[in-house]
């Protein structure tokens, strides 16, 4: 099966802190993948680098993705943006542009796709806002186009954020605890777009969660990180209760977190979803 991201030998300093300390992983086109740990395993910045986001010394190993080096040993590839292109980045806090409609700030994501004077003056083709209209129906949020991004909820912002990726035509998609602010129903809204874009389109998507339930739900793969090393990497059912423990045993909040069937960690049940 072909190849999304190829990490091989992975490591990141800030400082004395090591934040990945030798990272291999390999995750294939279509593939729905779920990262999982405690604050500060390293989760974030295994995203930004897989996104070119994150580079500078000291760094060692490589970062390929859809079969071309986005960057190595901490210098990114001189077609970087052009690769950037192909990546779709999910930001937590939804990097929006709230004064501009949600219609235009789903438009950026032709960005790298259009000359530069067009980007600057803001200019797309009808052809280009009808792809994005498609795409806020998609999410459900066409009715919101042409209102200010701050205008909306946390949960509708997130799925703006989605629709950009998918005028972007990204093949790969990162999102970064895309609902760490989300109430549930809109976590779960969200969570299921994600799905969808993986299923129905064949989108890769590596989505970082610290909330296990909906890992477990909606990933079929889980890569669990700790203290910036790879401690579990497979099939979402091989998650237990012993791992759990040993992936979030440096964070107090969560270090109790169990699977349904023995002390009550709550997956959601598929009807719910």
């Amino acid at each position: 099966m072909p190849k999304a991201i190829e990490v091989t030998g992975l490591t990141k300093s800030f400082g004395k802190i090591t934040a990945l300390d030798n990272v291999d992983l390999t995750i294939h086109l279509g593939e729905m993948v779920a990262l999982i740990g405690a604050s500060g395993s390293g989760k974030s910045t295994l995203l930004r680098h897989l996104a070119g986001l994150e580079v500078g010394d000291p760094t060692d190993g490589s970062v390929e993705i859809l079969g071309v080096t986005l960057q190595k040993r901490g210098r990114l590839a001189r077609d970087a943006r052009n690769q950037r292109g192909r990546i779709g980045f999910i930001f937590q806090q939804f990097n929006l542009v709230g004064r501009l409609t949600v219609l235009i700030n789903v438009l950026t994501g032709r960005l790298t796709k259009i000359p530069m004077y067009r980007s600057l003056f803001r200019l797309f083709t009808i052809g280009e806002r009808k792809r994005a209209l498609e795409a806020l129906d998609r999410v459900g949020i066409a009715q919101w186009a042409n209102c200010r991004a701050s205008n909306l909820s946390g949960g509708q912002q997130q799925r703006a954020a989605i629709a950009r990726t998918i005028v972007q035509q990204a093949k790969v998609v990162l999102a970064d605890e895309p609902i760490a602010s989300l109430d549930p129903e809109s976590s779960r809204r969200v969570m299921e777009i994600l799905a969808n874009l993986n299923s129905q389109d064949g989108t890769t998507v590596v989505v970082s969660l610290h909330q296990v339930d909906f890992a477990l739900h909606f990933c079929p793969r889980v890569v669990a990180l700790a203290r910036g090393k790879v401690l579990y990497d497979g099939p979402s059912h091989g998650v237990s209760n012993a791992l759990l423990q040993k992936v979030y045993s440096g964070d107090p909040e969560l270090k109790t977190l169990n699977l349904t069937g023995t002390k009550g960690l709550a997956v959601l049940p598929k009807e719910a979803a």
